[in-house]
């Protein structure tokens, strides 16, 4: 029995003289060395992988700003402070994306919160006063979904920052007439329903949910696009050393290299 792989999104064809190298691939039914290669930028590849068709100009830019916008998360944000401490500790620089993505995956400014803006958007439309009353039972803990404030806010804050309403105005000019351009003209409203700022991934949230991506897709697109700054930050820290990394070098007390052998020596004793 001819065992096979089942994908509509991916197809292979073999070289004639090596079964197990391809000769041809193709991404949603287009060759993607022959064709794709020498004509789509990033943003248009990453649009045909979870949509699988190519994506409209306009579609594509706001996809790139999208990318742009979250490519570093800033030294402040746990995932990217997670990598760093990996790569500060010595530890092998996969553990240090590994450790963005763990920090970055959760319910508070993480994917987990992009996710479920998205159905949130899909769920409440533009209706102020559903969202007013979904915020209401969130509050009230009559919401079975177990949240405490609405997804795409940050409980944290009074207000959006600066940074969160500069990438929405942005994103709102490339989709106006969207979940984008809503955002833009209701937020101030939406934090008042909120209690708290509208927060990026809230502004993320509206622009995948614009691009037509699932709730699950988005999750995906946000955990990785969040990963070159993690990493840029865990290269350079990892070049600075545990001295130049403010969080805990002061709580560390460097040991002379025959202490240190002798620390391992009753270390191992004692295993």
């Amino acid at each position: 029995m001819t065992e096979t792989i089942t994908t509509r999104l991916w197809h292979e064809e073999a070289e004639e003289d090596n079964p197990f190298v391809a000769r041809r691939c193709r991404l949603a039914g287009y060759d993607v060395y022959g064709a794709l290669l020498p004509r789509v930028g990033w943003a248009e590849f990453l649009y045909l992988l979870f949509r699988e068709e190519l994506p409209e100009p306009a579609a594509a830019r706001l996809l790139e700003a999208v990318a742009v916008a979250l490519a570093h998360p800033g030294i402040r944000d746990p995932s990217v402070r997670a990598a760093m401490n990996a790569a500060v500790g010595r530890s092998h620089r996969a553990a240090a994306l590994m450790a963005a993505l763990a920090v970055g995956a959760g319910r508070l400014g993480g994917a987990a919160e992009v996710a479920r803006a998205v159905a949130l958007f899909g769920e409440l439309g533009r209706d102020l006063d559903a969202w007013r009353d979904r915020a209401r039972r969130l509050d009230e803990g009559e919401d079975e979904s177990d949240w405490e404030h609405l997804p795409g806010f940050d409980p944290r804050t009074e207000r959006a920052s600066t940074p969160v309403c500069q990438a929405l105005e942005t994103f709102a000019k490339l989709r106006p007439g969207g979940w984008l351009g809503w955002l833009w003209a209701a937020r101030l409203d939406l934090e008042a329903v909120a209690g708290c700022g509208l927060a990026l991934s809230g502004v993320v949230a509206a622009a995948f949910a614009d691009l037509g991506f699932p709730p699950e897709a988005a999750e995906m697109l946000y955990l990785f696009l969040r990963l070159p700054g993690a990493a840029a930050q865990a290269l350079e820290q990892e070049r600075l050393g545990w001295r130049r990394y403010p969080f805990f070098a002061e709580a560390l007390e460097h040991l002379p290299a025959a202490d240190y052998r002798a620390l391992l020596q009753r270390l191992g004793e004692r295993l």
